[in-house]
């Protein structure tokens, strides 16, 4: 495609601030892109998630602070399906297991992994899927209210 004396090529996907585009507008691409690099954050602090000198409260504090911004940057723009969102709360309930640790069974004694309903109520924030409603929410209300303003300024 040419506009005046610029040419551009027809690209499948691209990035663009961080966020990858594609030619079906599809946020598959992206939510994959975001768990991958939420993956590789978490594989760099997980001896501290999984310290026993830090208290739990620290532990989710640097999940919310350094793990979670990575996964949910661009977050407002997507729309979730099924599968995507189970893939996070998969991602999320995975990190969650290595911040609380597991279980002494009372009952055989045996240690265990916490089940996803013991990971909600020790977890007292909202989970991944709710954050991404309520982000997309509030930054459909924030273009809402931009109105007209926003084509000012470039020839509108």
């Amino acid at each position: 495609m040419r506009i005046e004396h610029s040419s551009f090529e027809r690209v499948e996907k691209f990035k663009y601030l961080g966020t990858t585009i594609t030619h079906q507008n599809s946020s598959q691409e992206e939510i994959k892109s975001r768990l991958k690099s939420g993956n590789v954050c978490y594989h760099s602090a997980q001896y501290l998630l999984s310290s026993s000198l830090l208290y739990k409260n620290l532990k989710i504090k640097i999940y919310r602070a350094i793990i979670l911004p990575v996964v949910l940057y661009g977050c407002e723009t997507w729309s979730l399906t099924l599968r995507e969102e189970r893939k996070l709360m998969m991602f999320e309930d995975r990190v969650l297991r290595r911040i609380f640790g597991p279980k002494r069974d009372e009952l055989t004694g045996e240690w265990r992994k916490l089940h996803n309903v013991e990971l909600n109520d020790l977890y007292s924030s909202p989970n991944t899927v709710r954050m991404i409603t309520s982000r997309r929410m509030r930054w459909a209300g924030h273009v809402a209210r931009m109105g007209e303003r926003r084509t000012q300024g470039f020839g509108g």
